[in-house]
């Protein structure tokens, strides 16, 4: 006997694109447990999802350039589809209301009002603020000019495919120290992904710098790279 095919679901009607920050104790959660969150939050508040066809239908939620775990992180973007057409701003207020302390929707608009492309193309690059600690201005400013006086800085990492090692200095666009004595980093994204905590690493390794990266990064913005400028343009601006 031929298995019967499942019922094709209608394609979301409208698709609300959200900013949401991930603060506090909930930096240390992963991409996974933020998901589940975000998705237990859209039935709570019972945002009309649109959902894929197939045996095992899922609500019409697409991710991109989530933070790694430990980072927080001001500028984290989810797309919902949904079955119904909403006032954005409506949804993200009830998202916002049944959310966990700590993950906070920053804005909500739809998608086909904003800068045309799919999210993960919008999200070319990303600022960060490092916070070195205790670590001398004198001496963060040493190992910033050390690491960008070098063409070629290699690291390893392991990742799901075991240990790898690659060239971090190439997606740095801009590496400086602030006023505060943090580190203000913009970061390109490349393939492979470099990491904030991968930039720490190539400092101690271009000029003995040590730097724990546990709790000390924040990612402020993150979208398109203008490359002339080194600004990071809006990936919900309107069109």
């Amino acid at each position: 006997m031929s298995r019967q095919q499942p019922e094709q679901q209608a394609p979301p009607v409208q698709r609300i694109r959200i900013r949401y920050a991930k603060r506090g104790r909930l930096r240390f959660t992963s991409h996974r447990d933020v998901s589940r969150a975000i998705e237990r939050a859209v039935v709570r508040a019972g945002i009309p999802m649109a959902y894929s066809s197939g045996f095992h239908p899922h609500p019409r939620i697409s991710y991109a350039g989530a933070s790694p775990t430990g980072a927080a992180s001001e500028s984290e973007y989810v797309e919902l589809g949904l079955a119904e057409v909403r006032e954005p701003a409506a949804v993200g207020e009830a998202l916002d209301a049944v959310l966990p302390d700590g993950l906070d929707v920053v804005t909500a608009v739809d998608a086909a009002l904003t800068t045309a492309g799919s999210l993960s193309d919008l999200l070319t690059a990303s600022h960060w603020v490092i916070d070195l600690g205790d670590t001398s201005d004198g001496r963060a400013e040493e190992a910033v000019a050390r690491f960008l006086a070098t063409d070629s800085v290699t690291v390893e990492r392991m990742t799901k495919k075991g240990m790898r090692a690659f060239d971090c200095r190439a997606a740095v666009v801009r590496l400086a120290v602030t006023a505060d004595g943090d580190l203000d980093l913009l970061l390109e994204h490349t393939v492979p992904a470099v990491r904030p905590d991968d930039v720490l690493t190539g400092l101690r390794e271009a000029s003995g710098l040590e730097v724990s990266a546990t709790g000390l990064l924040t990612r402020v913005a993150q979208g398109v790279l203008d490359r002339g400028t080194g600004v990071i343009g809006d990936p919900l601006a309107p069109r």
